[in-house]
């Protein structure tokens, strides 16, 4: 069993998903990093010079090397939920922690992150329209959701522990 946390951009992904491999003794894969390591480029500039659709297929591509694996734990890009392919996978391979936060969060944690100017497309200013567009996606994927605005990484950790556990 893997452990997939999905969301949008700046939910926590990453952070939680590191202290949770650190708890549980597991591996922490992330896909945008995956394929960054693979194509040799930055998200930002592969999708400037190839257009969203091939990200998507590295994307694709990333997630299902990964679901071949066992017992770890694998921050997803925001988008991964659009393709039914990856929802499948992660369904198929482990449990799917749907990450959220508040649209005010989610913009102080954009312009406080390193990563999204060098490395990330620019998608602050349709935080809402993307939310609200991917909110279902989200619902279907999710075995779970668990809100990131307020609580500490190791209370996190500490409810979705707990969640896996019953």
């Amino acid at each position: 069993m893997n452990l997939f946390l999905i969301g949008y951009r700046c939910t926590g992904k990453t952070t939680v998903g590191k202290a949770l491999a650190q708890r549980l003794g597991w591996p922490f894969m992330d896909t945008d990093r995956m394929i960054v390591e693979t194509t040799g480029t930055s998200i930002a500039r592969m999708v400037d010079e190839n257009g969203w659709p091939f990200f998507r297929e590295q994307e694709r591509q990333a997630l299902a090397s990964v679901s071949a694996g066992d017992r770890q734990v694998v921050a997803t890009g925001g988008g991964i939920i659009l393709d039914d392919r990856n929802i499948s996978a992660m369904k198929k391979s482990g449990t799917v922690v749907w990450l959220t936060a508040s649209e005010k969060i989610i913009a102080e944690r954009m312009l406080d992150d390193d990563a999204t100017a060098g490395n990330r497309p620019s998608l602050t200013g349709e935080i809402t329209s993307l939310l609200s567009e991917r909110r279902p996606f989200y619902e279907k994927a999710a075995n779970f959701a668990i809100d990131t605005n307020q609580e500490k990484i190791a209370a996190i950790c500490d409810r979705i522990i707990e969640k896996l556990e019953r």
